[in-house]
């Protein structure tokens, strides 16, 4: 699993974990929560790992694997490309 897919499977698991009753936003299902929030939690840990290793890529390190890791990051936090501002845009 790469750096953005444990990203993304973090934020499934937040997201599995916040299903609540809406009567005092206790959740549905305790255990499941608890489940949730720990995959969450080593998910997203395991993704900060990736992003602090590609923050000093090694020197010799192919340069077109450094950037399409970087794209998948952009990618997996929501951050849009410099090519895909919309039309029109006076930056």
């Amino acid at each position: 699993m790469t750096g953005p897919e444990h990203y993304r499977q973090a934020e499934r698991h937040l997201s599995g974990a916040s299903h609540t009753n809406g009567r005092g936003g206790h959740p549905v299902d305790p255990v499941g929560a608890a489940h949730h929030l720990a995959m969450a939690q080593v998910h997203a840990t395991l993704a900060l790992a990736a992003a602090t290793a590609l923050s000093n890529p090694d020197r010799g390190s192919a340069t077109a694997h450094v950037n399409a890791d970087s794209a998948a990051w952009r990618e997996a936090a929501g951050v849009p490309s410099k090519n895909s501002e919309p039309a029109g845009n006076v930056w």
